[in-house]
């Protein structure tokens, strides 16, 4: 990875071309459909070429606006016939250059399909277009007694969401996106629209198509609806802080709480460089030591034999005193800074750039995978945060460099690729859930092996034969190639 990616866009120049280097006549019937939502300004662009990660901007050369799945179809079709890539854009927050325009083409933004669609409260399913961002939809939930559970921090859309296999904070009480996902309504490379599964809660009915896409960055189609499964809000919910004297101390008591069989709800750490950008940040006076944000979800008495349970785990890894929120404004206070974490992080070094990285391992190995982390980066003299999911074995590292300095973005992409390649050493995943973009792509062979890998670019090749989607992410593949 280089913290400045400066790719050259193929011109796409035909006989007749607009001056964005676009066919003129695909910008012509484009204008004719959307009207002013359909823009080639360089401002927007830019905006659309642009993300979370270390890379520099790298925008399309148009930006689409649909309304509806019927419009993403026709976008599509008419992109296929001049042979322009499309690139789906959901809110932006991604991290791994997902969105980048790395052989120019047309963004697709979805923020105008954000509309909720319906709610079967009795079938414990919502069905909302893929603008929805995920605090929209519990915003629409919230009279109903039921909540959407994935939660990465960043207020997602639903669409952006299944197209990285999202997870985040409930993730170790609901499972990631990929548990939640019942149905997807697509448009493929071809232009058409289709529907990978019905609203049963299972089914041995032909290929998975619907996990398929889930995860596939949009580059073998386009997520315009999706069928999610909801969940009962709890009886009772009780959060709670607590420190150790250790980042291994935190993480073996989460871990032997789930060996235990503790029902956690969310189990976060954060380290102790994590939390002075907290309390910095939110204006929060936490004790500046590895920190756990707990909660706990189920009824009444659930609640109390859980923090009873866990208390105890605490105190044998020499954890401090509970801090406990039970009220919802409460658990709110509690738990918004943790929500903010990375942009706090950020603030810690002003004008840095982040290399985020997000490792995965099994639980059992999780504390001395973490451990050896924090000794790489404590040797590199880097600024570098780490804080994560551990009650799945997810955690984040933000390799805070100077982007004019050549030194610590070369020693930071060597921390980067140490962790790549320990969390694959340990029988992990170079990715838990910011997905693969541009920046995870060299890993995937060594993750999944060539033979893996080779069947991966296969369905990349059979579903989108001219390379038109998303093209550059996830594998290797020849723009264009048949």
């Amino acid at each position: 990875m280089s913290a400045v990616l400066t790719p050259q866009h193929p011109s796409t120049m035909a006989d007749s071309a607009d001056r964005s280097g676009l066919p003129r006549a695909l910008v012509e019937w484009l204008s004719n459909i959307l009207g002013d939502r359909f823009t080639t300004n360089a401002a927007v662009c830019l905006e659309h070429g642009s993300d979370e990660s270390a890379y520099e901007p790298c925008p399309p050369q148009a930006v689409a606006f649909p309304g509806s799945t019927n419009e993403v179809a026709l976008i599509v079709q008419a992109c296929v016939a001049h042979r322009v890539p499309v690139i789906p854009f959901g809110i932006g927050s991604s991290i791994e250059g997902h969105l980048l325009a790395v052989h120019g083409g047309v963004s697709i933004d979805m923020s105008r399909m954000n509309q909720v669609i319906e709610v079967r409260a009795e079938d414990l399913t919502a069905k909302v277009q893929a603008g929805v961002t995920r605090e929209a939809l519990n915003k629409a939930l919230a009279h109903t007694g039921f909540f959407f559970s994935v939660d990465p921090g960043a207020n997602a859309t639903i669409g952006g969401m299944v197209a990285t296999a999202a997870s985040g904070t409930n993730t170790v009480r609901y499972g990631t996106m990929r548990d939640n996902v019942l149905s997807l309504t697509v448009v493929t490379p071809q232009g058409q629209v289709i529907r990978t599964a019905r609203r049963a809660r299972k089914s041995s009915a032909g290929y998975c198509l619907t996990q398929l896409f889930t995860g596939s960055e949009g580059t073998l189609g386009i997520i315009t609806e999706v069928v999610v499964k909801l969940h009962p809000q709890p009886e009772a919910i009780a959060a709670a802080v607590v420190h150790f004297p250790s980042v291994g101390a935190a993480v073996d008591t989460v871990i032997q709480a789930i060996q235990l069989g503790v029902p956690l709800a969310r189990a976060e750490l954060l380290d102790a460089m994590t939390i002075k950008a907290v309390n910095l940040h939110s204006r929060t006076t936490l004790a500046v030591e590895p920190t756990l944000f707990l909660e706990f979800s189920g009824s009444t008495a659930q609640v109390e034999e859980q923090s009873a349970a866990l208390q105890s785990l605490v105190e044998d890894n020499g954890g401090g005193d509970f801090q406990w929120a039970t009220r919802p404004e409460e658990r709110s206070r509690l738990w918004t800074p943790r929500h903010h974490a990375y942009f706090a992080c950020l603030q810690l070094r002003p004008g840095c750039r982040s290399f985020t990285t997000d490792a995965c391992v099994p639980i059992s190995v999780l504390a001395e995978c973490l451990t050896e982390t924090v000794a790489d980066i404590q040797a590199s003299g880097l600024q570098a945060p780490v804080f994560g999911h551990v009650g799945d074995g997810n955690f984040h590292c933000l390799l805070l460099v100077d982007p004019g300095n050549p030194e610590e973005v070369k020693t930071a992409e060597a921390v980067s690729e140490r962790l790549m390649r320990r969390a694959i050493r340990y029988d992990g995943t170079c990715s838990g859930e910011h997905g693969v973009g541009l920046h995870k792509m060299p890993y995937l062979e060594e993750e999944h092996g060539a033979a893996t890998v080779d069947v991966m670019r296969r369905i990349k090749r059979a579903l989108d034969p001219l390379n038109i989607m998303n093209p550059g992410k996830v594998v290797h593949v020849q723009v264009g190639a048949a």
